[in-house]
């Protein structure tokens, strides 16, 4: 099935943001947030969440769901857990690489290292050593959270609960486990001299790191709108894949709006990836092929904290000029072209129509 381009976006953008809202009602009416203390914990779990996202894991959730003709509101708990689950692992994620903004505002860390000394007068390290506790407590309590929004499906809608721990399970264990994975050999790969990670591994790594958890979102879509908590129906594998393929061009997308996006609209430092030495597929392509002395202008701002804004403007320079960025596009438009074929089993509805544009909005995108 071959990508159509088309003027949609604007109705799935609607539809995605319909279904965040119920979400996030869901997230903000439930007991389990007044329970978080103290102050500072309790506002830095709520942090993002109150700033908003583009919520695509349970918006997909939900129209996997639909798609196989389930009743999303009864898949309404997990996909607000699976935006609680992925929150903590952004909290997270901003302390592992030292990210100062999210969403454009400071990170957790970052802004409780800030509270941390206007209101206790913590300085120095003491100030960022608060702050990065604060966040990885908060995180904390995000994932327990997240396990309790899954409960929600059988205590609240009556789903099977061998359903929901087998869920809950696989969340727990195969995402989770594949996650931290895709983590470490992210962090792995910015030390290029030791891995030296070829273009096959930094895809694997990239289905880890991000793919994993938007196939677990599929998958628990349709498992919930089927009601087959053993999971082996043909559609709720083939959705699966379909999500986790679409989710690993996600992360090729996001790396590139990292590099050549602006920080206005999409929230995030541009450059940062640059000057951590992030082993992208942008940043393996132009390795290879980078000679002389476009070469030496990347090397000079790649992996480099202090990389002035110069030299990580000369740097995206040599990005372009290699056609890194047309490069890693391709590959993102042939995994989602594959992925595509995956989901023709499922019968016509307006649902498959929305995961097909879902599909291309993920590569699209510009925020």
């Amino acid at each position: 099935m071959a990508i159509k381009i088309d003027q949609r976006f604007d109705a799935l953008l609607k539809e995605l943001a319909e279904r965040r809202g119920r979400v996030y009602d869901y997230i903000f009416n439930h007991p389990y947030a007044a329970r978080l203390s103290p102050p500072h914990i309790h506002q830095a779990a709520l942090s993002y969440l109150k700033l908003g996202g583009k919520s695509l894991r349970p918006a997909v959730m939900l129209l996997s769901c639909g798609a196989v003709g389930g009743d999303e509101q009864v898949a309404i708990p997990a996909a607000a857990g699976i935006e609680v689950y992925h929150t903590w692992t952004l909290v997270h994620d901003d302390v592992i690489d030292k990210d100062p903004l999210r969403r454009g505002k400071p990170t957790v860390h970052v802004e409780f290292a800030q509270r941390g000394a206007q209101e206790f007068g913590l300085t120095g390290d003491a100030a960022e050593h608060y702050g990065r506790v604060i966040a990885i407590l908060a995180g904390d309590a995000q994932q327990s959270w997240s396990y309790m929004l899954f409960h929600d499906l059988h205590t609240q809608f009556g789903v099977d609960p061998r359903l929901v721990l087998r869920l809950v399970g696989e969340l727990a264990t195969d995402v989770q486990l594949l996650l931290l994975e895709g983590e470490t050999l992210d962090v792995q790969f910015t030390s290029r001299d030791a891995f030296n990670p070829t273009e096959d591994q930094i895809l694997a790594m990239l289905r880890k790191k991000t793919g994993v958890l938007y196939e677990f979102a599929g998958r628990a879509g349709a498992m919930i709108g089927l009601g087959d908590a053993s999971g082996n129906t043909p559609e709720v594998a083939q959705i699966a894949r379909f999500c986790g393929t679409c989710g690993t061009a996600f992360q090729l997308q996001d790396d590139i709006l990292g590099v050549v996006g602006e920080t206005a609209i999409t929230g995030k430092p541009v450059g940062a990836d640059l000057r951590e030495g992030k082993m992208t597929l942008l940043a393996l392509h132009t390795l290879r092929e980078a000679v002389g002395k476009k070469r030496e202008t990347f090397l000079h701002a790649f992996g480099r904290s202090d990389a002035s804004e110069e030299a990580i403007l000369a740097a995206t320079a040599v990005l372009r000029d290699v056609e890194a960025i047309q490069y890693t596009q391709s590959v993102a438009q042939r995994m989602v072209e594959g992925a595509l074929t995956e989901i023709e089993i499922l019968a016509p509805t307006p649902y498959r129509d929305l995961l097909i544009t879902w599909g291309q909005y993920m590569i699209e995108r510009r925020w």
